[in-house]
């Protein structure tokens, strides 16, 4: 992107069971980020292998589904490119799923079986049960679960298994002055690749003095990262990649007095096709002559007050951390809403704690054809005041509030927050945003409702902090609107180990995670707001 949720009176049984199964693969960032970009963080921007469609042809049915005790689970791709939306079947088969249904404090677990486009389970009773995908856990009563994805390109592209960093040998000219780094408000210049033919994004490693307006870097990289593994080009079928160039833009002046600047796309190039295959070795080559960008200004109130007026309710502890405003582009159009990545249009990072009201006339470059869309994201990011160390790695508990609409209706009105953080967020009934040991390894975690707004969903995230610096290990529970209360069971968290809560209101009123959590995540508009404990420690 993010970049997506049980009631002490009406579920107490449904508290019980909530939430089995074991410890997390890497799915949290390698720290709490200074500056997160991406509000669908954990739903349809998905790095980890394991959350993503099969690959290979269906396996054979076997039977009918039965409407009333069988839960039929797919996970169709749906390709998005100018030829429009071609949905392609994914085999099931070796996909880690299971169906969890609560029997008294205990579960009962249904495994499921390959069957043409899906996976069938198979004497499911009715009512609720866990649909559990690796390590995330949807509660639900589907009889027909969606987890497909919406992804760019065409279908028949190539993918390598890996992610790679790949070398790239760049000859770029009649760029805009390259600028250096000054400060995280005047990020300089940069430059993105994109493509809307392959599932592309790559932020590329180059290297120029100031005042340049050439490149000529033998010994540049692009590491091609979307989650499913590098693309394979191929001129046959008319890949191309852009190229564009992002350069730091002053604009006034902050509320606290300092510059107030952004980045935006000055330039850029759409390449011819060409086919390359990202072997991790071989060069990528780009050479292109750069053109300008014409900038489309808009207008904006950005009330950051009403941003951090709910620090308290994020962590009462915690401190105001960076706020952001970011633009990107929506690969043919918004029909089924904010779907791919590709880089940003425009960026804006303001200096921590940064409050009061943006009140500016300002610019973005978009070199996108004209069908395609516009989406904005304003979000503030809430985190710890002190770290918390394990071994040599530092980790700042954190939380954010992010609100990501269609660029004309962001900016309609004054950007400020729809739905606000949990609150009183309580593990075994104590208050969690205080550390300590707690006194079991299946602790209940509760909180309240956000004073502002209504949260339609909850996301539940348990957070393990780890002393390398691969991904926090993360388990998350979606869980609807009307629940305020998950019992972890047993065997879930590691004894003699730190972890975090972060619970977030999910205000989205097009998100459906009960039925298909994935594709819904990508409906805009998208609203979220979280509460955040402090570190706890198991006994």
């Amino acid at each position: 992107m993010s970049l997506r949720r049980l009631s002490l009176l009406l579920v107490p049984t449904c508290a019980a069971w909530l939430g089995c199964g074991d410890a997390a693969p890497p799915s949290e960032e390698v720290n709490p980020p200074e500056i997160a970009m991406d509000p669908r963080e954990g739903t349809a921007v998905i790095a980890n292998e394991d959350m993503l469609p099969g690959c290979g042809e269906p396996d054979g049915g076997t039977g009918p589904l039965d409407a009333g005790t069988s839960v039929l689970v797919t996970a169709d791709s749906r390709f998005h490119s100018s030829a429009g939306v071609t949905v392609v079947p994914q085999s099931l088969a070796g996909r880690d799923l299971e169906i969890l249904v609560p029997n008294g404090i205990a579960f009962d677990r249904y495994s499921g079986t390959p069957v043409a486009g899906g996976m069938r389970f198979d004497t499911v009773p009715e009512g609720e049960y866990f649909l559990r995908s690796g390590r995330n856990y949807y509660l639900t009563r589907e009889r027909h679960f969606d987890l497909g994805v919406n992804r760019i390109g065409r279908p028949d592209a190539v993918y390598l298994s890996a992610f790679v960093d790949s070398p790239a040998s760049v000859e770029l000219f009649n760029l805009e002055p390259w600028q250096d780094y000054v400060s995280i408000s005047e990020q300089g210049s940069s430059v993105q690749l994109s493509s809307a033919d392959v599932d592309l994004f790559s932020a590329l490693s180059v290297w120029a003095p100031a005042g340049d307006t050439s490149i000529v870097d033998p010994y540049a990289s692009a590491y091609l990262n979307n989650g499913y593994g590098a693309p394979v080009l191929d001129a046959s079928k008319g890949d191309r990649i852009y190229v564009n160039q992002l350069n730091s833009v002053q604009a006034g002046t902050l509320p606290s007095g300092g510059t107030l600047a952004y980045q935006s796309v000055v330039s850029s190039a759409h390449l011819p096709s060409f086919s390359f295959t990202p072997d991790g070795t071989t060069p990528l080559p780009l050479t292109a002559t750069l053109q300008p960008v014409r900038q489309t200004p808009f207008s904006l109130e950005w009330r950051l007050s009403e941003f951090t007026r709910w620090r308290s309710d994020a962590n009462p502890s915690g401190t105001l951390n960076y706020p952001s405003l970011s633009l990107v582009p929506a690969p043919f159009g918004y029909q089924d809403g904010w779907v791919g990545y590709q880089g940003e249009l425009f960026n804006m990072w303001l200096p921590r704690g940064e409050d009061g009201v943006i009140a500016s006339r300002l610019a973005y470059g978009n070199p996108y054809p004209s069908n395609w869309g516009v989406v904005g994201t304003a979000g503030y990011s809430f985190r710890a005041a002190t770290p918390v160390v394990i071994g040599s790695r530092i980790h700042y508990p954190s939380g954010n509030i992010y609100v990501t609409d269609r660029l004309d209706r962001l900016i309609a009105g004054p950007i400020q927050p729809p739905v606000s953080p949990p609150r009183e967020l309580r593990i075994d009934g104590v208050d969690a945003y205080v550390s300590r040991v707690v006194g079991t390894n299946q602790p209940v975690i509760s909180w309240r409702p956000p004073v502002l707004g209504t949260a339609r969903n909850y996301v539940v995230s348990v957070i393990q902090l780890i002393s390398t610096y691969a991904a926090n290990p993360t388990l998350r529970f979606y869980v609807p609107g009307d629940r305020t209360h998950v019992r972890l069971p047993p065997d879930l968290l590691l004894p003699g180990t730190t972890y975090y809560v972060r619970v977030m209101a999910e205000g989205s009123p097009n998100y459906e995670p009960s039925r298909a959590p994935y594709v819904t995540a990508e409906l805009l508009p998208i609203i979220t707001a979280d509460t955040f404990s402090a570190a706890f420690t198991t006994p």
